[in-house]
């Protein structure tokens, strides 16, 4: 039996599919390592990455390629940068959407104390010219007065404490 393996690892035609499936290998090798180049080039931004993964693919025959799809980047630069300009996108709007009112959502303008529409406290006014104060203010930066302290606004709520025990 050992013989008639050895006559048909001999034989010529062995040898071409052997050749074949060596000729098959190297070919889907380089092929996988191109791969590898081009989808690193879309998704990673800086060339010594796209270098290294290049290489990666072209070093380790078969495990490169492996290797490189456990560690590549989940998004394209593509998505990457139109996910950027849609968020941009979106801010600008909001920007220039204005102030809206917190409790009905209707538009108003930076100088408004109240909301026209449900009466809503927005600002204090400056108890010496009527300019509109933002709560965090300590003055007023157009006649520097002293601004009234926070929950002064008429019908605003008083502030919560902590209820005070009894020392005994």
């Amino acid at each position: 039996m050992n013989s008639a393996v050895d006559i048909v690892l001999a034989a010529p035609s062995w040898g071409v599919v052997r050749n074949v499936a060596i000729g098959v290998a190297v070919v889907l090798w380089l092929v996988l390592a191109y791969w590898v180049n081009r989808d690193a080039r879309r998704r990673v931004a800086a060339g010594w990455a796209v270098t290294l993964a290049t290489l990666l693919g072209l070093g380790l025959p078969f495990l490169g390629p492996i290797l490189y799809l456990l560690l590549r980047p989940a998004d394209l630069l593509r998505d990457v940068r139109e996910r950027e300009l849609e968020l941009r996108a979106i801010e600008q709007r909001l920007a220039l959407r204005g102030i809206e009112c917190p409790t009905c959502r209707a538009a108003v303008e930076p100088s408004y104390l109240v909301c026209p529409i449900c009466t809503t406290h927005l600002r204090q006014g400056c108890a010496s010219c009527g300019a509109a104060l933002e709560a965090i203010w300590l003055a007023c930066p157009y006649c520097a007065a002293a601004a009234p302290p926070l929950g002064t606004l008429p019908g605003s709520r008083p502030s919560l404490r902590a209820p005070q025990q009894r020392v005994d």
